[in-house]
């Protein structure tokens, strides 16, 4: 066969749950044969290819096709994926974008219909999806599931707009994914009986355990601002075949180190089983969502990774159907420019803007955590701003339409000058701003707005912003450069004081209102306990 290519290592059998030295023969795009080849010494592993059970492309802030290009360099080969950022601000226009860019990559994207879109009624959206907008979604061949069930008060009391849209999916025989942060006890039950599936927002083993125990699969997630795996790992040794291992939100200089790889190699370091490990990265979501990617079985796809060693997890070569498409941490692909498609409609912004209003008592005040999605919110007394405290001025611009931002306080940030600004501001994406003083979150916020979506920083007299755009939340550029642009805003705003380890990553979720504890959206401060604006 003079297309084929012959591979020598340790053979990692998913199904059969075994490791054995042998030979690989890829062929025309398939496992063409495995011999086993008993008394021989590999260092190299030879595996299928990496699933990322769960994933927001947006956040990597690249295109679908510059994503793959750059998750193939990993070993990683397919994604499920929610395209519910760019959703929330082009609606179904918005998602068809998504399948019409994934064409040009030969990674895997198996998108889902997003179930929330907006994530609540409490913030201002580019589209509203209901069970018809959905169903419209599902009817597509290319769209495999129900995408993550934010919306987990309405699921747990019935909502009667939520039930349809679980409903619509279920008539259409398609796997439903969820999304319950803290959800535990009888609410945890409820959420499950519905139909839900899967969660990747556990935070606590207990809470995880839980819901494997009603049935439901965990993503184990380790991301740029949401990392649950040092509190999840022990489920493996439990729950090993309802586990799957995800990245949910990763930056593109994050995604420029690892992606699924490093949780593999992190799992077998903390004495997991390797085939539990690696099972959990490829056949229990292939499994679970029936994709159609290789297992390393004969006749499979030639989805096919060769990592170092057991030990290391270091990808040396990856094929997709018989491709090879990266070898020692350099992609194999051109890059490929994607079309911009783009909705944004606020106006610049005045300092005035941006002045904390009068209270006549203490005011509720968001705290950032580091590392988590999630806040916690303290009582105190303050008029505005107070470095001395780490009392930002926190602020959301519509983005949609000429509104006067809404703006509260926060602590956590540690910023002691300046401002940064993000259209990146989960779910919605209107614009979030975060600095000491009004002049500075304007000029922030401004540089976005100019930009037509983007992250920008206000350092002294200076600024700079990394433009997205692609809806405000994807660059057109090669992964590598937006990951120097990135890693270069990122150090401006630790150098204003900021001891985040992932500042815009950590900006971006403070308007989720679906996630604990105090949020902020463009219509006000929100308490997610009580589900309601303050």
């Amino acid at each position: 066969m003079s297309d084929s290519t012959v591979l020598t290592g340790n053979i990692v059998d998913v199904v059969a749950g075994r490791i054995f030295p042998g030979q690989v023969t890829l062929a025309d795009g398939r496992v063409a044969s495995i011999e086993e080849t008993p008394g021989v010494s590999y260092e190299a592993l030879i595996c299928p290819g990496l699933v990322d059970a769960h994933v927001h492309v947006e956040s990597s802030l690249l295109s679908p096709s510059e994503f793959g290009r750059a998750a193939f360099i990993h070993g990683t080969v397919a994604s499920v994926s929610d395209p519910h950022e760019i959703a929330n601000v082009l609606g179904i226009k918005g998602v068809e974008w998504m399948l019409e860019d994934a064409k040009n990559t030969p990674f895997d994207i198996y998108f889902g219909a997003p179930s929330c879109v907006p994530a609540t009624p409490f913030e201002t959206a580019g589209a509203t999806f209901g069970p018809e907008e959905v169903d419209q979604l599902l009817a597509k061949d290319e769209i495999r599931y129900l995408a993550e069930v934010m919306n987990f008060p309405g699921v747990i009391n019935r909502d009667p707009l939520m039930m349809g849209i679980i409903a619509k999916a279920k008539a259409r025989g398609k796997r439903i994914d969820g999304h319950a942060p803290a959800v535990t006890g009888e609410d945890i039950k409820k959420y499950a009986a519905a139909g839900i599936e899967t969660d990747h927002e556990s935070i606590t083993l207990d809470e995880a355990r839980q819901k494997c125990q009603l049935g439901m699969k965990i993503a184990i997630r380790d991301g740029s601002a949401a990392r649950n795996f040092d509190a999840l790992w022990p489920l493996l040794k439990e729950f090993p075949e309802q586990c799957f291992f995800c990245s949910d939100d990763k930056h593109p200089d994050d995604l420029d180190v690892s992606h699924i790889d490093e949780l593999v190699a992190r799992s077998i370091a903390h004495g997991i089983e390797p085939m539990v490990a690696l099972r959990a990265a490829t056949i229990n979501p292939v499994r679970h969502y029936g994709l159609e990617v290789g297992l390393l079985q004969v006749g499979d796809p030639a989805d096919v990774v060769e990592f170092k060693s057991l030990e290391s997890m270091k990808c040396q070569r990856c094929w997709k159907d018989g491709q090879l498409v990266a070898e020692k941490g350099e992609s194999k692909l051109e890059y490929r420019k994607p079309n911009a498609i783009n909705l944004f409609e606020a106006k610049q912004t005045r300092p005035e803007d941006f002045v904390l209003r009068d209270s006549d008592g203490p005011r509720r005040v968001i705290v950032a955590l580091d590392g988590q999605i999630v806040t916690d919110e303290e009582t105190l007394e303050a008029d505005g701003p107070d470095i001395e405290r780490d009392l930002c001025l926190i602020a959301v611009v519509n983005r949609y339409a000429s509104t006067p931002p809404s703006v509260a306080l926060i602590k956590g940030f540690g910023l002691k000058d300046g401002a940064m600004a993000s259209s990146v501001a989960h779910d919605s994406h209107n614009v979030v701003v975060v600095g000491t003083n009004p002049r500075d979150l304007s000029r922030a916020a401004n540089l976005v707005i100019a930009a037509g979506g983007g992250l920008s920083v206000i350092a002294g007299s200076g600024g700079r912003v990394l433009p997205l755009p692609i809806a405000g939340l994807m660059s057109d550029g090669t992964c590598a450069d937006v990951a120097a642009s990135f890693t270069a805003l990122s150090n401006a705003a630790k150098s204003l004081g900021c001891q985040l380890g992932s500042p815009y990553m950590t900006l971006s979720f403070m308007a989720l209102l679906v996630i604990p504890k105090l949020k902020i959206s463009d219509k006000g401060l929100f308490d997610v306990g009580t589900f309601s604006l303050l």
